[in-house]
C-alpha cells in the first residue's frame, strides 16, 4: 500500500500483517509473489460502493468479509487457487472502531481462504466509503473453467442454496413487510456469503464451464449460454432453495431463486460421466451441490417442472445500470 505519513499509520495499525514466506507484502511500491511453475495467473477485481452495494449501517466485520468473499468467489469460478489480494479503501474519515472491525472481518476470511493481503492503497472520499479488492490466484493451463466451454448434454450444477440473500435485501429495503424472523434467517446469506473456494479448485479439469452467481442464476447462466452458443433447460423442482423460503408466496420464491443476486455460489457444467466424481469432490469439500438441468443445442433458457408456468419467461437479474 502506497501512502502519505498519516495513511502509513492507518495501514500499519489495521492492514499490515506478516506476508507468507516467499511474498513481499505491504510496505513497498509493489508486492512480489511467485506463481507455481506450470501455472497461469488468474486475477479479478470488484468495487463496492456505499449505498449501492452495501448499507451504511452494515456490520463492518461483515463488510470486510464480503469485500473479499465476492472476489474469492471469482477465483473459485475459474477453478483457481487463491494466492493473495490487494485492498484499496476510500474513506470520508478515519473511524478507528469501524476500521478495526472491517480489518478483522477481512483478515479472518483471508486466512481461511489462503488469500493474504499483500498491498493496496488508501485515500479520502468525498462521497461515502468505496472498497476495491483485487485477487490473484493460479490455475494450470487448459484447466481454467471458462464461460465459453459448456457442451451440449452437459449437466448443469449449482453449489449451496438460492434465494435467501434476495429475500434479506428486499426486507432491508422495505420491499417486503417487516418480518424479523425471516430477516434473521436470511441476513447472513446476504452479508456473510461463503463461496466454495476449496471445491472450486477441485473442479479444474473436471467441469467444463463455470461462473459465480452474483446477479441471479438465470442472468448469470445466460452468460455461459451466450459464450458457449447453446441453450439450457432447468428443472425448477431441483433448485436448492434456502429453507427460510419455505411457505413464502411461490412467485416471490421463484423470483428470488432465479433472479436474486448476491449468492456467490457456483453454477457450472460438466459431462454426465462426471456425476459420481463431482459428488465425491463435493463430499470431500463439505460442499452441497445440486444437479438442476442440462445444456441443449437450442439457444435460450427454459424452465420445466411443477409450477414452471408461474415463472416469468424474462426473469432478469441485477443490472448496475438499470
Amino acid at each position: 500500500m502506497s501512502a502519505g505519513p498519516k495513511e502509513f499509520d492507518l495501514i500499519a495499525r489495521y492492514f499490515t500483517r506478516p506476508a507468507p514466506s516467499g511474498f513481499l507484502g505491504v510496505g513497498d511500491d509493489c508486492a512480489l509473489f511467485a506463481v507455481a511453475a506450470g501455472h497461469h495467473l488468474a486475477t479479478s477485481t470488484d468495487l463496492l460502493i456505499e449505498g449501492r452495494h452495501f448499507f451504511s449501517d452494515v456490520d463492518p466485520r461483515a463488510l470486510g468479509h464480503k469485500a473479499l468473499a465476492v472476489n474469492v468467489s471469482d477465483l473459485a469460478a475459474m477453478g483457481a487457487q487463491p494466492l493473495g489480494c490487494l485492498l484499496s479503501l476510500s474513506l470520508p474519515d478515519v473511524n478507528e472502531t469501524w476500521l478495526q472491525a472491517f480489518s478483522e472481518g477481512f483478515y479472518a476470511l483471508a486466512e481461511r481462504a489462503g488469500c493474504p493481503l499483500i498491498g493496496g492503497d488508501t485515500t479520502r472520499s468525498t462521497s461515502g466509503i468505496i472498497i476495491n479488492v483485487t485477487v490473484m490466484g493460479q490455475v494450470r493451463p487448459g484447466q481454467a473453467l471458462l464461460r465459453s466451454a459448456a457442451q451440449v448434454d452437459d449437466d448443469i450444477w449449482v453449489t449451496g442454496n438460492l434465494g435467501a440473500a434476495d429475500i434479506a435485501l428486499r426486507l432491508l429495503q422495505g420491499r417486503l413487510p417487516a418480518n424479523e424472523r425471516l430477516l434473521a434467517a436470511t441476513r447472513s446469506a446476504l452479508e456473510w456469503p461463503e463461496p466454495p473456494w476449496t471445491f472450486g479448485q477441485t473442479l479444474a479439469g473436471v467441469a467444463h464451464a463455470a461462473l459465480d452467481i452474483s446477479d441471479g442464476l438465470a442472468q448469470d447462466l445466460g452468460h455461459i449460454l451466450k459464450a458457449s452458443s447453446c441453450g439450457a433447460i432447468l428443472d425448477y423442482s431441483t433448485l436448492p432453495l434456502h429453507p427460510a423460503l419455505q411457505g413464502l408466496d411461490p412467485r416471490l420464491v421463484q423470483e428470488a431463486a432465479l433472479a436474486g443476486g448476491d449468492v456467490y455460489q457456483l453454477c457450472f457444467t460438466a459431462a454426465q460421466d462426471q456425476r459420481a466424481r463431482i459428488q465425491e469432490l463435493a463430499d470431500q469439500a463439505k460442499c452441497a451441490v445440486a444437479r438442476i438441468g442440462s445444456i441443449v443445442a437450442e439457444p435460450g433458457l427454459r424452465v420445466s417442472g411443477p409450477g414452471a408456468s408461474l415463472i416469468r419467461p424474462h426473469t432478469a437479474g441485477f443490472d448496475h445500470f438499470s
